[in-house]
């Protein structure tokens, strides 16, 4: 096989890393290893959040959607990319390994792929306000069957479990007040003043989104009691769409599978015209976790609450340059 170039596996790695993970640490690195045409995909410890995901759930969870953003990359690319969970069972750092075929060379998904790669660069977090109006049943349908082609599911839950998520989000945040301690991984992670406009990780201010005045749109204060210039206030939609993303098992192997279907639901929402955003704080804590489940089925392990709807995107957060996160071998 003929070796591919530093500046198509930098592309590659570049649009892997545009994925959301939590805080937006970017808890990944990557190695590529030129003669097997093997690009390997690492979790990055030193970025992991030991209070809030100390099983390190959601780290996985985002290299998940990197991984997915890295396929979809190396689709439009030509490249036939085969990804492998887990590889190998005695480095359990190693997350992916994913050997790109030569061009041309066939591909089961490759042509489903493709089509979402411009959604990469436009799918930004939305934390303001959507406007009041559904989602149509095709929609929600095409997102749900996104899912599944990664071996998830995405539920639309009624009225009265939406009422149940806003409850756990309000009873995490409560825990978050009674236990200052709670906001230790936030607060480290978020950068206000001159740091968000130097920042290459974390939620800078200006993507933090107004404080909401009304309504009832599950939101986290990333300010806290920190002063944040221009953070006024709005109101949000007092009837949010949410959606459950679930796996049948809850194993490293099922947050890599889940971050890879919640991206693919986010990149093909980015084309249906949506905004996205994300909450997992009442998934933080295990027994709140827990409540979230499908009251009717009680199966499943939910990894991610999304919100969804029409309204403005969010401006894009700032990544690690590809010189920091890959080597190359």
């Amino acid at each position: 096989m003929r070796p591919l170039d530093a500046q198509t596996v930098s592309t590659l790695v570049e649009e892997a890393t545009a994925a959301p993970s939590m805080h937006n640490a970017q808890p990944w690195s990557f190695r590529f290893v030129t003669a097997e045409r093997l690009l390997l995909l690492f979790a990055d410890l030193d970025r992991a959040m030991h209070r809030s995901d100390p099983g390190n759930r959601a780290l996985h969870i985002g290299c998940g959607a990197a991984l997915f953003n890295l396929r979809v990359a190396a689709a439009h690319a030509g490249l036939a990319p085969q990804a492998v969970l887990l590889p190998d069972p005695t480095d359990p750092l190693l997350l992916a390994a994913v050997p790109l075929a030569e061009p041309g060379a066939p591909a089961a998904d490759e042509d489903d792929l493709r089509p979402l790669y411009p959604a990469i660069g436009q799918r930004h977090t939305s934390r303001h306000p959507f406007d009041e109006k559904d989602i149509p049943d095709d929609v929600q349908a095409g997102l749900r069957a996104a899912a599944a082609r990664e071996g998830a599911e995405l539920l639309f839950p009624g009225p009265w479990h939406i009422d149940t998520l806003l409850e756990l989000v309000r009873d995490a945040e409560s825990r978050d007040i009674l236990d200052p301690s709670g906001r230790e991984d936030l607060d480290h992670w978020t950068r206000t003043g001159p740091e968000a406009e130097t920042a290459t990780d974390g939620v800078p201010e200006y993507a933090f989104g107004p404080r909401p005045s009304s309504g009832r749109a599950p939101l986290r204060d990333f300010a806290g009691r920190r002063a944040v210039a221009e953070h006024d206030s709005a109101r949000f939609e007092q009837n949010p769409h949410l959606a459950l993303l679930s796996t049948h098992t809850d194993t490293p192997a099922d947050w890599l599978v889940a971050g890879q279907a919640l991206e693919r639901v986010l990149l093909r929402a980015t084309l249906a015209g949506l905004a996205t955003a994300l909450t997992s704080h009442a998934l933080e804590s295990r027994e709140l976790r827990l409540l979230a489940r499908d009251p009717v089925s009680g199966t499943g392990h939910v990894q991610m609450v999304l919100r969804l709807g029409y309204g403005p995107p969010g401006p894009a957060t700032p990544r690690r340059p590809v010189r920091d996160v890959l080597d190359i071998a």
